[in-house]
């Protein structure tokens, strides 16, 4: 058995580095959601205005409002909804799993705060991209959100956020 542990000894710390990281960051996001019930979240609201900011910018007329029966900020595109700005859209889950993620395959200190800080402003870039795009693609193609919703999008995010932690691994992390 103790040899085992010897011979995995790398993964189990990374395994073990990883939960308690995880729950540390999932709990005290937890605690910040805590202070918005029935409404939503702060973040949430950033993201929504910067989303509106965006479109607008893009020649699109874009407005969002609080929902008025849910925690979540309406997106309409010249007059017409085209969907829920939702708490999990704010990308801190996905940051919390990034981060975590960074923190459990160890680098040295400075280039682990620096690759967290970088790549937490590229996921959270992207993902307001991702939110912009995904927009105006509703609202021009409406059959289309299953697709751009469900399949697109999240691989967009999924995959920056992979690309990034291989990265990471190859060229900073100590393992």
């Amino acid at each position: 058995m103790l040899e085992s542990i010897q011979k995995y000894k790398s993964a189990l710390g990374f395994i073990v580095k990883f939960f308690i990281v995880y729950a540390i960051l999932t709990y005290g996001y937890s605690l910040y959601l805590s202070n918005f019930e029935g409404e939503p979240d702060g973040v949430t609201r950033i993201v929504a205005n910067q989303t509106e900011s965006i479109i607008n910018t893009l020649g699109y007329a874009a407005n969002v409002e609080m929902h008025e029966s849910e925690p979540t900020m309406k997106l309409l595109v010249h007059g017409n909804y085209v969907g829920r700005i939702v708490e999990g859209c704010n990308s801190i889950s996905v940051l919390i799993l990034f981060i975590t993620f960074v923190i459990a395959f160890t680098g040295n200190l400075k280039n682990t705060i620096l690759f967290i800080l970088v790549g937490s402003v590229l996921v959270y870039l992207a993902n307001l991209l991702r939110i912009v795009i995904l927009g105006i693609g509703l609202y021009s193609f409406p059959d289309k959100e299953y697709l751009l919703h469900q399949i697109v999008f999240p691989t967009i995010i999924y995959g920056m956020v992979f690309l990034l932690w291989m990265f990471w691994v190859q060229k900073f992390s100590k393992r």
